[in-house]
């Protein structure tokens, strides 16, 4: 089995250039592929590449990323980058003069991001912070990996516990089948006690409505029909824990399916041992269909 849960736990870490940072990846079952980044100011631009290497990995989850970073201490001097100080005061003089606003004092000022900067910040050109940012998402790389790893682990086990279930159905399905209260002399006995209580309940029964009510009554006491159908869905069920991919949207269909015929039998039984059985089936698929509600 190949199948894959949505539930996993990663994290990779990272350092250069007096930088260290940590990529932490979280996994949750979702009905698509829900992506929730958490990135530190000045980093915006990893986030598309970020979203890409996600999807190229996963088709379903809900997927949280978040990267934290911490600078090393360093012996750069700090520095004022008056470019951005008179960018701000040009900007604060615009919203006093429309607001009214009182102006920022100097303490202010320096507060601001990018106002105050190392020596090692000011000399960083383009091609550095590109090479850095490349570095970091070999990082994100090597989490979504461990990420994956971790989610075919969990879907290993996960499988397991679905392939039990599936064939508890059939057992019960087979049960069912065996059951001497479905033997023809049985099936007989119930259907002649069934038109004794019909005539007994109701007047003026005429030979052509007691035809139809037999009929009803000998369709309803059938379910060979329900246990073909779920021992196709059984069959299908395995060849779909046998592919590779994203499967879970199939055994949630199939759930579905197993759960209708489970109901019908149910509703049809009119013996006690079908309806213990039935109920017992109705059980079973409903743990089916909650495990699989994590199949990626």
């Amino acid at each position: 089995m190949t199948i894959s849960s949505m539930t996993g736990f990663a994290r990779a870490d990272g350092s250069t250039d007096g930088l260290s940072w940590i990529w932490e990846a979280r996994s949750v079952n979702g009905r698509g592929l829900d992506v929730r980044l958490r990135l530190p100011p000045g980093y915006e631009a990893l986030e598309i590449p970020a979203r890409e290497a996600v999807a190229k990995r996963f088709a379903r989850g809900s997927i949280s990323l978040s990267l934290s970073i911490e600078k090393q201490q360093t012996n750069g001097a700090i520095r004022l980058n008056e470019q951005v100080l008179a960018d701000v005061i040009k900007a604060a003089d615009r919203v006093s003069t429309l607001s009214g606003a009182t102006k920022p004092d100097a303490a202010q000022l320096l507060m601001i991001k990018g106002v105050l900067e190392t020596s090692d910040q000011a000399t960083e050109d383009a091609a550095a912070r590109a090479t850095r940012e490349k570095t970091i998402l070999q990082s994100l790389e090597a989490a979504l990996d461990k990420l994956g790893e971790a989610r075919r682990a969990e879907g290993a086990r996960l499988g397991g516990v679905i392939h039990d279930q599936i064939s508890q159905i059939e057992q019960l399905a087979a049960t069912v089948r065996a059951s001497p209260s479905r033997a023809p002399e049985a099936v007989m006995t119930r259907l002649k006690d069934a038109i004794a209580r019909l005539v007994d309940t109701t007047a003026a029964l005429d030979d052509q409505r007691l035809h139809q009510e037999a009929v009803l009554i000998a369709t309803r006491a059938d379910v060979e029909e329900e246990l073909q159908r779920l021992s196709a869905h059984v069959a299908a069920a395995r060849d779909i824990l046998a592919e590779r991919g994203s499967v879970g949207r199939k055994l949630d269909f199939l759930a579905q399916e197993f759960n209708r015929e489970a109901n019908t039998l149910c509703s049809k039984a009119n013996a006690v041992d079908i309806t213990r059985l039935g109920l017992q089936l109705k059980t079973v698929i409903d743990q089916f269909r909650e495990q699989v509600q994590n199949v990626e």
